[in-house]
């Protein structure tokens, strides 16, 4: 990991979480305490960073400098505001395209949905700060350098990210190998939020309790598992076909 990309210690991460600074990821000591600790808490909730309890070990791993029991790596992108975007796409007169992904843990899964995101034009990737891979250096280029350029949005929970979907009038949408409903039958034109699941285990429960639509890509064989980039490319593409025709 590159050491530029290292903040270390206790009063160096404050000083760039009061800043605001870009940070991906931070790691804290299982058993690391004191007000500077819970400050750093505190701020890693307001601005939806994601914070891993670790052992002394991996802080090992990361640095052998004196990090205090804090050690972040600082981001590669910067991440905008959710609703922003959406008011953007709807005061330009089109029709909002948003990809949410929901336990996507593999980095290279998510540049790849990513690189299919900015060719189709959608207006914001949102990804929750847990439970989903960071963007590193080998995700940007798997994306083929598309996470520096399509809008990514870094929001707490997949749950916040439906709730703020639906106020602004946007569907969501989601794959289940359950459904009857194939993907072309159904009318994509319309403000639309796709929702792409975890690896192993697809969407979680909420995202099947709460969906406008559930939807399946219909294929002719026995094998019925699309790798998630690949299904999230042909979702995007009968949006496209749809929207164009």
């Amino acid at each position: 990991m590159p050491k530029s990309r290292l903040i270390i210690g206790r009063k160096p991460l404050l000083e760039a979480l009061h800043n605001a600074q870009n940070i991906e990821k931070i790691f804290l000591l299982q058993t690391a305490t004191g007000e500077e600790i819970s400050a750093i808490r505190k701020r890693a909730r307001e601005l939806n960073i994601a914070l891993s309890l670790v052992p002394q070990e991996k802080l090992a791993r990361l640095t052998q400098a004196n990090h205090q029991g804090v050690v972040a790596i600082g981001g590669l992108i910067t991440y905008q505001p959710l609703q922003e975007l959406i008011s953007q796409a709807v005061d330009k007169g089109e029709t909002p395209l948003i990809v949410l992904l929901d336990g996507i843990t593999d980095t290279r899964n998510l540049g790849a949905i990513a690189r299919s995101a900015y060719c189709y034009g959608v207006h914001a990737l949102v990804i929750p700060s847990s439970n989903n891979a960071a963007i590193t250096e080998e995700g940007i280029k798997a994306s083929a350098g598309a996470l520096e350029h399509i809008p990514v949005c870094r929001i707490a929970s997949v749950e916040q990210a439906v709730d703020i979907l639906k106020l602004n009038g946007i569907q969501i949408m989601a794959t289940s190998l359950q459904s009857s409903q194939p993907i072309h039958s159904t009318d994509l034109t319309v403000p639309m939020a796709i929702v792409m699941g975890s690896e192993d285990k697809g969407v979680s429960d909420f995202v099947l309790k709460h969906a406008d639509h559930l939807v399946r890509i219909p294929m002719p064989g026995n094998f019925d598992s699309l790798n998630v980039s690949v299904a999230a490319g042909i979702m995007l593409y009968e949006v496209h076909r749809q929207q164009e025709a």
